[in-house]
């Protein structure tokens, strides 16, 4: 992962980015895949100075979902999401925020611009 301040020791106003972990459900057949159609996906976003930060996409119909901060100002978001492509974006203090370490940046039903995930 690239970081965006650059050795300063600071981190930039805002931040964010999704990162897709490895399943925790193991099988006993190498290849084969778990049951579950899910896959755990982490949504990270700095923003030390949001007081609030949430997380919007088709996978939760775009309803606001709140996301948790670490004292450090990163915001965290823990989702299970089915195989395919999401489009999401943070509201950071209710202001639209794309990822810009997303998979790509698509435009939603709306026509606005979305950040891109694809879960595999």
């Amino acid at each position: 992962m690239k970081n965006n301040y650059h050795g300063t020791g600071t981190l930039p106003e805002k931040t964010c980015f999704m990162n897709t972990m490895t399943s925790s459900h193991h099988t006993p057949f190498p290849g084969l895949r778990p049951a579950s159609t899910h896959k755990p996906v982490n949504f990270f976003c700095a923003a030390p100075n949001a007081h609030h930060v949430e997380l919007a996409g088709d996978f939760n119909h775009w309803h606001p979902y709140p996301m948790q901060r670490s004292l450090d100002g990163w915001w965290l978001a823990h989702i299970d999401l089915t195989h395919g492509h999401h489009q999401y974006r943070f509201l950071v203090d209710g202001v639209p925020t794309l990822d810009p370490q997303a998979s790509g940046i698509v435009r939603d039903e709306r026509g606005e611009k979305a950040s891109l995930v694809a879960v595999s």
